[in-house]
């Protein structure tokens, strides 16, 4: 899959797959994203899959959600230090502007998210 369709994919409110080699280049052409990392043996990262999941459809058009393996992918990991998944980093125009850590529940993500929507 290209990062074309993945990023059409995103646009239909699912989150895209991204990997060491996609994920700059990705970030930074988009406008907001929130990138979830996890890795498949974490149990708290599939407590928060399924509120991922559903933001990245509630939110479609507007933010795009990723995830980002930590296991398949050690270099990104550790760009941003992330030592405990998951973790959701916030991406504005590239940079970032916020973060959290653990499972946390969909109206603390949402409040992390909404005061990069329109400014």
């Amino acid at each position: 899959m290209t990062q074309r369709n993945q990023v059409a994919h995103s646009e239909n409110g699912k989150p895209i797959v991204l990997t060491d080699k996609t994920f700059e280049e990705t970030v930074a052409r988009l406008p907001l994203t929130v990138v979830d990392f996890w890795a498949s043996w974490c149990g708290p990262c599939r407590m928060v899959a399924p509120i991922i999941d559903q933001l990245a459809e509630e939110y479609a058009g507007r933010v795009t959600f990723g995830k980002l393996n930590v296991d398949e992918n050690p270099v990104v990991s550790n760009v941003f230090q992330i030592q405990s998944i998951p973790s959701l980093l916030v991406f504005k125009n590239g940079k970032l502007v916020d973060g959290l850590i653990g499972a946390a529940p969909k109206q603390l993500i949402e409040s992390r998210i909404r005061p990069h929507l329109n400014s």
